[in-house]
């Protein structure tokens, strides 16, 4: 794990250190761009989007699939109701894993400290799973991953509020709900932002669910107001960019102040 951690750190270190020392444009050129490749804003309003394209255009089996590429659990035997629920926590926790978490620590080290923080939370999502496979590699990326993600998923949450209140949602229940239901997860972090997606929008998400072929029980998320239902995933986008255009105002704010 280390390993991987200063590779991901190292490469690109030297190679913009050089790139600063003898043409500062291409430094800059080149870190903007790898700073904008690490925010994941984009591909996850992408990827969840076919989720819900796969869903209307051609059913069911097909949306399994799009889904599956997206989520690490089981997913063959989803309803229509559970593939768009596992599409709808997928943005909300990757609003603070892929977008203000890498956003966060970009702020503090440039692209530099992007990479670092993907690389262990790329880790986390391929092996960071308590089975027999992974039992000790996948639990030291998983742990690690909470330690780097603790600030930033309060942080998005914070700031998902404020975006469902300018999106027009339900602000008020997304901020009762994130005090209800915040630690409703094995991980200190995932329901933060998912407590304030499902009570923004009405609806209940977590629950039970099957990974590699064994039931994980868990706890449910927000009040059933209504059922979930397929624009769910497209309004779950517009907290998505309210979220990430908060924490770009947010961090711009606080560079200025810093510098």
């Amino acid at each position: 794990m280390l390993v991987v951690v200063t590779v991901s750190t190292g490469v690109p270190a030297v190679i913009l250190s050089v790139a600063y020392k003898y043409f500062w444009q291409l430094g800059l050129a080149l870190e903007s761009f790898w700073c904008y490749q690490i925010l994941a804003t984009k591909s996850l309003k992408v990827e969840s989007d076919r989720v819900y394209i796969a869903l209307k255009d051609k059913g069911l089996e097909v949306g399994r699939k799009a889904v599956s590429m997206i989520v690490g659990r089981d997913t063959q035997n989803l309803t229509e109701e559970g593939v768009t629920k596992a599409a709808v926590e997928t943005v909300a926790e990757n609003t603070s894993d892929g977008v203000i978490a890498p956003l966060f620590y970009m702020l503090i080290g440039g692209a530099v400290l992007g990479f670092a923080y993907k690389a262990i939370n790329t880790m986390d999502s391929m092996v960071g799973y308590k089975n027999d496979r992974y039992q000790w590699f996948g639990t030291a990326a998983a742990k690690l991953d909470d330690v780097v993600n603790f600030i930033p998923a309060r942080v998005s949450a914070v700031l998902m509020i404020v975006a469902s209140y300018l999106t027009g949602m339900d602000g008020k229940n997304a901020a009762r709900i994130f005090r209800r239901d915040r630690f409703n997860h094995k991980s200190p972090n995932s329901a933060q932002t998912e407590a304030v997606m499902a009570g923004a929008l009405d609806v209940q998400l977590a629950g039970d669910a099957w990974y590699f072929g064994k039931l994980h029980k868990k706890p449910t998320i927000g009040d059933p107001v209504r059922e979930m239902e397929l624009l769910d995933i497209r309004r779950s986008h517009k907290l998505l960019y309210g979220t990430a255009m908060l924490g770009l105002i947010l961090g711009i704010i606080l560079r200025i102040l810093v510098l």
